[in-house]
C-alpha cells in the first residue's frame, strides 16, 4: 500500500466505475467504508472489496463498515446473521455479568467472522459507546449497550476484543459522547447543554475507560460547555482538550461523516476545518464525486502523529485470527441471548 492521503472514501454504487477507480489511484485514500447501497449479493460484495484493495494496492487497506446488529447493520440475511441490537447484549450483563461480558466477545468475534472471513472487511464501526439520556433522540436507542456508564464500558471492551481477535479493527463512536443528542445529526446539527461536570462525570467515562482502543469517530455535536461556536469534529478545544487531554485517547480519529447534514458549509473548507482541529482523517461517505473531489484536495499526505496512530490502527487488520469453533460460537451465543428473551 503507498502512501496515503488523510481520508476515507465511500463509493457510489456496486462496482468501481473507471472514474472513481482513477479518482481513488490518483487521491490515495487510506480506507474505504461501504453501504446497503453497495451490497448486491455475495460474490459481488467479495469483488467490490477486492477491487478497492487493488486500487490501493495492499490486502491490508482499510475496508470499513457499520456493522453493529439491529437496526444498523449493513450486511443482512442472506448476506451474515442478524444480530440483535447492543442494549439485548446489556439486558444479559444485568441478569449475569460474566455472561454478558461473554456474550459482547462473542458477538464481536461472529461480527469479525462474517465480515472478513466471507467478505474480506477488515475494520468495523464498533463499540457504540453513548449514553443514551432522557428526551434523547432514537438516533442511538437500542444501539447503546445500557445508560451506566460502567456497563457500556464493559461490554464495549469485550466487544472490541473480540472483533480484534478475528482480525478485523474497531472503530469506537462516537467520541466524546452522542447520546444526550435531541436531534438526529444526519440531518441537523445537535447542541447538548449539559455542564462540563456532568458530561466528565457521565457521557465521557466509556471513552476514558476505553482511550486506548486503536481507532475512534468524533461526533458532530455542539457541546455548549465546550465549545458553544464549533461541533466536536470542528472544534481545535474539544479535540486537544477534551478527546485527546481528559479523556487521553491517542488512538486514530477519524471524523463522523462529513457529507452529514449536522456539518453546514463548503466541503473543502468544512475538511480542512476538521483536520486542523485534530482529526486523523476525514471520513466521507456518500460517493458523490463533486464532494470527494473537495474533500481529497483539502486532506494533507498522512504523515507524522496520524501516519503513526494509523499504522497502530493497521497493525489489527495485519495481526491475524484466532481460529476459533464458529458454529459452537454461535450457538453458545444464542442461549446466552435467550436467558432474556
Amino acid at each position: 500500500m503507498s502512501g496515503s492521503k488523510a481520508w476515507i472514501a465511500g463509493c457510489i454504487g456496486q462496482r468501481l466505475n473507471a472514474d472513481e477507480r482513477a479518482f481513488f489511484a490518483d487521491e490515495r485514500p487510506w480506507g474505504f467504508i461501504l453501504f446497503g447501497r453497495n451490497i448486491g449479493e455475495p460474490s459481488q460484495v467479495r469483488d467490490l472489496v477486492a477491487e478497492l484493495k487493488d486500487v490501493r494496492g495492499g490486502d491490508d487497506v482499510p475496508i470499513l463498515i457499520d456493522q453493529e446488529g439491529g437496526r444498523v447493520q449493513r450486511l443482512r440475511p442472506p448476506f451474515a446473521p442478524r444480530f440483535p441490537p447492543a442494549i439485548e447484549v446489556g439486558r444479559v450483563y444485568l441478569a449475569d455479568e460474566a455472561a454478558g461480558r461473554r456474550a459482547a466477545w462473542l458477538q464481536g468475534r461472529l461480527l469479525a467472522d462474517d465480515l472478513l472471513a466471507e467478505y474480506g472487511i477488515n475494520a468495523n464501526c464498533i463499540p457504540c459507546l453513548d449514553l443514551p439520556a432522557p428526551g434523547s433522540h432514537s438516533i442511538i436507542g437500542d444501539r447503546a449497550y445500557g445508560d451506566r456508564p460502567e456497563i457500556v464500558a464493559t461490554l464495549g471492551r469485550a466487544a472490541a476484543t473480540g472483533l480484534a481477535a478475528g482480525g478485523v479493527l474497531p472503530v469506537m463512536k462516537h467520541i466524546p459522547g452522542h447520546g444526550r443528542a435531541e436531534t438526529d445529526s444526519h440531518h441537523e446539527l445537535p447542541t447538548v447543554r449539559a455542564s462540563r461536570a456532568d458530561l466528565e462525570s457521565h457521557d465521557f467515562l466509556p471513552f476514558a475507560e476505553l482511550a486506548d482502543l486503536p481507532a475512534g469517530m468524533t461526533a458532530h455535536i455542539r457541546f455548549e460547555a465546550l465549545d458553544p461556536e464549533r461541533p466536536a469534529t470542528l472544534s481545535p478545544r474539544v479535540i486537544s482538550e477534551i478527546i485527546r487531554g481528559t479523556l487521553r485517547f491517542d488512538g486514530l480519529l477519524m471524523s463522523d461523516d462529513m457529507s452529514m447534514k449536522a456539518l453546514q458549509g463548503d466541503m473543502g473548507d468544512l475538511t480542512r476545518a476538521a483536520i486542523a482541529a485534530g482529526c486523523d482523517l476525514a471520513l466521507h461517505c456518500n460517493g458523490d464525486m463533486i464532494e470527494m473531489r473537495a474533500v481529497a484536495s483539502a486532506v494533507p499526505e498522512l504523515g507524522g502523529e496520524s501516519f503513526a496512530r494509523a499504522e497502530h490502527a493497521r497493525a489489527i487488520i495485519r495481526g491475524g485470527v484466532m481460529e476459533v469453533a464458529t458454529d459452537a460460537m454461535r450457538a453458545e451465543f444464542s442461549e446466552l441471548l435467550a436467558v432474556t428473551a
